[in-house]
């Protein structure tokens, strides 16, 4: 067996709380003679190629889901931009192996280098998030150059940390859909891609359709339960709406989970949870269900007893 058909060794933690913001230290190993040191060198430009960069990231949970190439002998190329935002790009990629037919697609997410504006309003979220040395700290109040930075990866690292639990939370007996997070880089987030995998488009937007009436109840029950999941977990979305809700094949997966609020240690989390469920009920008003049945100081309660706060 050649190194490079090894899987990579595991790199997540245990033990750790759920925002655990330090910077990973990635660890070194050998790679394989054939690719370049630095996975981040520019593309070949003929193909657009580059070597994977697996070997040099924080992987998702074990077990690897049986689409995921892990082979550090495979190759990304950039197949277009899925999404641009404000504070973050997500690319379409895809992993293969060279000389095989053995291949999958990627959504990754990067975000804005530290010269350029994050979040809006962003320390409500960070309440609760601190990491362990008081100069970081300090840089990230002020906002410096090198605080910004820090915020950037504090970003990626909770969203990363986020679907990671709620992946594993999905495989027990709660359920809830969230795309597989493959790995972590910096400030680069590698994520299931969510859609058609022959024609690479993405699954559509809650937003963007126009569901009948029996869809909408469907919709509205997995949305329900999504919800619950959350809360179960000391979790608020945080900026919930139907753009960062995907309807693919049924059914419906939650996205976007950077300013995720740990609904317990931040002060503002019940806040943050009952807009939430304030906007999402609005739009499903708005498309037919009767008032009583998404009345949204109703589920904020439900979920603020699911999450131990009432």
């Amino acid at each position: 067996m050649r190194d490079h058909d090894l899987p990579a060794l595991e790199r997540r933690s245990r033990g750790k709380s759920r925002f655990d913001d330090d910077e990973p230290q990635f660890l070194k190993r050998g790679r394989p003679t054939e690719p370049p040191a630095d996975p981040d060198s520019d593309p070949d430009p003929d193909t657009g190629e580059r070597w994977s960069s697996w070997d040099d990231a924080v992987h998702g949970p074990q077990p690897h889901p049986g689409w995921l190439i892990t082979e550090l002998a495979a190759k990304d190329t950039e197949l277009g931009v899925l999404k641009t935002g404000k504070e973050a790009d997500v690319h379409l990629v895809r992993r293969a192996v060279p000389d095989t037919d053995r291949s999958c697609l990627l959504a990754v997410k990067r975000y804005r280098e530290p010269e350029h504006r994050l979040f809006h309003r962003d320390a409500g979220y960070l309440e609760g998030r601190r990491v362990r040395r008081s100069r970081e700290n300090r840089a990230m109040a002020s906002r410096t150059a090198f605080g910004r930075q820090m915020i950037a990866g504090q970003w990626a690292a909770a969203e990363f940390a986020a679907l990671a639990r709620l992946w594993d939370i999905s495989a027990g007996n709660d359920r809830i859909a969230v795309p597989y997070p493959v790995q972590l880089r910096g400030t680069e987030l590698m994520l299931e891609f969510v859609g058609d995998a022959e024609s690479g488009e993405a699954a559509p937007r809650l937003a963007q359709l126009r569901p009948d009436p029996a869809e909408l109840r469907d919709l509205w029950a997995q949305l329900v339960e999504a919800l619950r999941v959350l809360a179960r977990a000391g979790y608020a979305h945080g900026d919930l709406s139907p753009y960062n809700l995907l309807v693919h094949r049924g059914r419906l997966v939650v996205i976007d989970l950077p300013q995720v609020v740990d609904v317990v240690a931040n002060p503002q989390g019940p806040e943050f949870l009952a807009r939430d469920v304030r906007v999402v009920s609005t739009w499903f008003a708005a498309r037919g269900l009767p008032a009583e049945q998404v009345d949204p100081g109703t589920l904020t309660g439900e979920l603020l007893r699911e999450a131990g706060l009432r």
